[in-house]
C-alpha cells in the first residue's frame, strides 16, 4: 500500500465499517507480506548493539516487556484476567489506558499497580488527530500531562502507533512506548531500526526519556489480519532477539483476546499468549529480565549516564 493510500485510509476509517476495515487491511497486509520479507519480522541491522550499550542487568541474556494497549471498556473489564495469567506465570506488565474514551477505573488501576503491574497513558481519546499538527498536540498534551500526574503514571505510548519523537518530548515521561524497529504495516511505518532501547534528550541524556519499541508483531496484525494460527512468527523473533542480547517487547491488546473459547473475527484465543509466555518461560529460564517499562528506562539512563563521564574524558585527551 502506498504512502497515499494509506492516509487516505485512515482518514476515512471513522467512517468505514468495523468489519469492512478488517476485510480490507487483510487484503492489503497479504498483498504487502511478500515485498517486505527482507525487514520483516526480522530487520537484520536492527540487531547492531548501540555503542554505549554494557548489556542488561545481572548478566541477563536478553530483556522481556510486556506491555497492553487498552482501546475500549471491553478491554478495560478484561485487564483483570489477563494480569492473573501473567502474575500465575511469574510475568509482570504494563497496561496503557486512553483517559478521554471510556471510564477507567481508580480501583482497576490501583489492583494492577498493587500486584505489582503499571499502568500508563495512551494517547488521550484515540482518535487519531494526536499529531495533526503541533498545536493540536501541544493543546492535548496539557491534558495528558495532567493524567499523568493524576494517575503517578510515567509511561506513554500514542494510538495506532503514531510518534514525534520531538514532541513527546513535552509530555512528562521517562519513557515512550510508539515505536518499533520494523514494522512496515503500521500506518506510520517509519522503524527505528533496534531492538535496544535509547534515550531521547531533551536537553541532555539526564532529562532525556526512553524510547522502547516494540520487537514483536502486535497481535491484532498477528492473528486478526494475518490469521496466524499458531505463535511461531514471535517464536522466531523472540530466539533472534534472545540469540542477539536485545529486547523482547510485545504489546497485547485484551480487548482482542477471547477468554471464553468464543473468538469472532476480531478476536484470538488466550491460549495463544499463554503459548508465548510458556515459550519464554521454560526455553530461557533464568536467562531473560522481565522487567516493567520504567524499570527499563531508569536502567537505560543509568547505563547511559554512567558512561558519559568517560566518553568525555577520552574526548578531552584525544
Amino acid at each position: 500500500m502506498t504512502k497515499l493510500i494509506k492516509k487516505i485510509f485512515y482518514i476515512l476509517k471513522p467512517l468505514i465499517p468495523r468489519t469492512l476495515q478488517i476485510y480490507l487491511r487483510r487484503k492489503l497486509v497479504k498483498k504487502q507480506r511478500e515485498k517486505y520479507k527482507d525487514i520483516w519480522p526480522i530487520l537484520p541491522s536492527a540487531a547492531n548493539k548501540p555503542v554505549a550499550w554494557k548489556g542488561w542487568t545481572n548478566g541477563k541474556r536478553f530483556a522481556v516487556v510486556l506491555t497492553h494497549d487498552v482501546e475500549l471498556q471491553k478491554g478495560h473489564d478484561r485487564c483483570k484476567q489477563l494480569m492473573q495469567i501473567e502474575k500465575d506465570l511469574g510475568f509482570v506488565s504494563s497496561f496503557n489506558f486512553v483517559p478521554e474514551r471510556y471510564n477507567v477505573s481508580k480501583e482497576l488501576r490501583d489492583y494492577l499497580i498493587s500486584n505489582g503491574f503499571e499502568v500508563g497513558v495512551h494517547g488521550l481519546n484515540h482518535d487519531g488527530k494526536l499529531f495533526s499538527n503541533e498545536l493540536i498536540f501541544n493543546e492535548r498534551a496539557e491534558k495528558i500531562n495532567s493524567y499523568l500526574k493524576e494517575w503517578n503514571a510515567v509511561g506513554f505510548r500514542a494510538p495506532a502507533m503514531h510518534h514525534n519523537l520531538d514532541w513527546i518530548k513535552k509530555l512528562n515521561v521517562e519513557y515512550d512506548l510508539s515505536t518499533f524497529d520494523t514494522d512496515p504495516f503500521e500506518p506510520q511505518s517509519d522503524g527505528v531500526g533496534t531492538v535496544y532501547p535509547f534515550v531521547v534528550p531533551r536537553t541532555g541524556v539526564e532529562d532525556g526519556y526512553v524510547e522502547l519499541p516494540y520487537t514483536l508483531v502486535q497481535d491484532f496484525t498477528l492473528f486478526v489480519l494475518m490469521k496466524e494460527e499458531n505463535i511461531g512468527i514471535w517464536t522466531e523473533k523472540i530466539d533472534w532477539i534472545a540469540d542477539n542480547g536485545g529486547m523482547v517487547l510485545v504489546n497485547v491488546h485484551p480487548d482482542y483476546v477471547s477468554f471464553d473459547g468464543k473468538s469472532n473475527m476480531e478476536e484470538f484465543p488466550v491460549e495463544m499468549y499463554i503459548q508465548l509466555l510458556k515459550y519464554i518461560k521454560e526455553k530461557y529460564n533464568g536467562k531473560y529480565w522481565n522487567a516493567l517499562p520504567k524499570d527499563v528506562a531508569v536502567y537505560v539512563k543509568e547505563m547511559m549516564t554512567a558512561r558519559k563521564p568517560k566518553e568525555e574524558a577520552r574526548e578531552m585527551s584525544g
